[in-house]
């Protein structure tokens, strides 16, 4: 019996897992996907919110400030970007103008520091780009950028360098919730991989966070899939803005915004359209449409020309507009970390922690003395010196062999992703790793031989190798082939 199973490997749960994994607990960690990182931590802003925007008193405006106060250290820790590129929300009309005040006022009373109020022309002086229309803006020198991928996978190696077990490809199917007495219970939760017992049930499955809390509590719950659109650009023009520009928020959400990436790319989005479908992720040329119309309102003369790729992701939008961080009252033991939307990514790592101390409390445990709490990521030749380099390639010569040109990785940094704890086993886990495939060529170039080195590595047939897993095969395979 597990002491502790979370469902759902995206960077809440691995941040939960990571936090737990400090203690003398048998972890489980469920994804139904091949990888960490699948869901809404794939396809989001990357943005490390200041926290000026939510309700004061709310868990969102909590958990989001002491995320970010928690997000520095952690990514020196844990081996990930980070930046505090600051970030501005523009005011176009003097009647918006106490709307802007009501953002400053609220992020005081959320206890975000050093917020200003600019006007036009230290705006014009901080960002040459901004549009002419613009009138004042909030500033807030404590919103960032990150890597969600990297921080979602770096979490998830920790806690499975602790001694956190986590088995992908492995969908819940049912929970049963088992009474035996009323001081002890438990849960069963049925797989596509077999049967799992234990004693407590964190419940971090995003958008379907309502459908595992419902097989055990009688109080239902309705998460509504939030789906955003997005556009990325070349790294050409990476530096058009250096803040993160948003404009007022309305009822769904911060709007759209335009930043730099932690990766040296430009970013505009996301829409904001409510939709059944919790699998339903594709693009669509209306909503792209508005959302390069929207961003052009932000900044002059947006570089439509450098756009490189486009995508969607969906936000788990909980009724009560708040996140849901609770042991359900007719199911003790069963916690729902639910609703987590934006600021969900800033939050993670308070969340990790707030989540922490639930479990303790109704399954107190010892901390661990050997508990190893940092950890080194993927090797990145570029941000090596020339002399670190030329060492490396002399003990591997695989870091000499380029393989993705755009972003110039190499077989060596591959490998790497490949063949460390919960290593790559696709083309996307490779890609949000090392960043090979993530170019201006969207991997027109590089896709075969990545594909050669992930067959090589995990000692399969290239026809084997998939996009995402599942049948995402790339090359075609027979009906029995795919049988096997």
């Amino acid at each position: 019996m597990q002491d502790v199973i979370i469902i759902g490997a995206g960077v809440i749960g691995c941040a939960i897992a990571r936090e737990l994994s400090r203690y003398q607990l048998k972890i489980l960690v469920l994804e139904k996907e091949s990888d960490v990182c699948e869901g809404t931590s794939k396809a989001n802003s990357a943005i490390v919110h200041a926290g000026y925007d939510a309700k004061p008193g709310s868990l969102k405006a909590k958990l989001n400030v002491e995320g970010n106060k928690l997000m520095e250290d952690l990514s020196h820790e844990l081996d990930f970007a980070f930046r505090r590129n600051g970030s501005l929300v523009l005011c176009f009309h003097k009647e918006e103008r106490e709307q802007l005040e009501k953002l400053f006022n609220n992020g005081l009373k959320n206890g975000v520091t050093g917020l200003k109020i600019l006007e036009k022309e230290e705006i014009k002086k901080l960002e040459p780009n901004i549009s002419d229309e613009v009138c004042a803006a909030l500033y807030a020198p404590t919103g960032g950028i990150v890597c969600p991928f990297n921080l979602t996978i770096a979490l998830a190696e920790n806690a499975y360098t602790n001694g956190t077990e986590f088995k992908l490809n492995t969908e819940v199917m049912d929970i049963i919730k088992i009474m035996e007495s009323t001081y002890e219970n438990y849960y069963r939760l049925k797989t596509n991989q077999g049967e799992f017992t234990t004693k407590i049930v964190i419940n971090a499955a995003g958008v379907y966070a309502d459908k595992f809390h419902n097989m055990v509590s009688e109080d239902k719950m309705h998460i509504t899939a939030r789906k955003g659109e997005y556009c990325l650009m070349d790294k050409a023009v990476g530096d058009y803005v250096d803040k993160t520009i948003f404009q007022l928020p309305n009822k769904f959400g911060k709007g759209v915004l335009v930043t730099p990436t932690i990766h040296g790319n430009l970013l505009i989005g996301p829409t904001a359209l409510d939709i059944q479908d919790k699998e339903m992720i594709n693009t669509t040329a209306d909503a792209l449409n508005e959302v390069i119309e929207k961003a052009k309102k932000s900044v002059n003369q947006l570089p439509l020309n450098k756009i490189i790729t486009s995508f969607a992701g969906l936000r788990a939008h909980a009724e009560q507009d708040d996140f849901i961080i609770e042991e359900v009252k007719d199911a003790p033991g069963f916690i729902d970390v639910a609703g987590i939307e934006s600021p969900g990514l800033s939050s993670a790592p308070a969340i990790g922690r707030f989540v922490e101390k639930m479990v303790l409390q109704i399954l107190p445990a010892m901390k661990k003395n050997n508990f190893i709490g940092h950890r080194k990521g993927v090797i990145n030749l570029s941000s090596l010196t020339y002399g670190e380099r030329k060492e490396l390639i002399k003990k591997n010569p695989a870091y000499a062999n380029v393989i993705c040109r755009c972003e110039t990785v190499t077989e060596g940094e591959i490998m790497d992703a490949i063949n460390r704890p919960l290593g790559a086993v696709t083309l996307d886990g490779i890609k949000r790793r090392t960043r090979a495939g993530s170019g201006r060529c969207q991997a027109g170039f590089c896709l075969p031989k990545t594909m050669s080195i992930l067959a090589r590595e995990l000692h399969v047939d290239s026809k084997d190798i998939t996009k995402c897993g599942g049948k995402s095969y790339i090359l075609l395979k027979t009906d029995e082939e795919t049988e096997r």
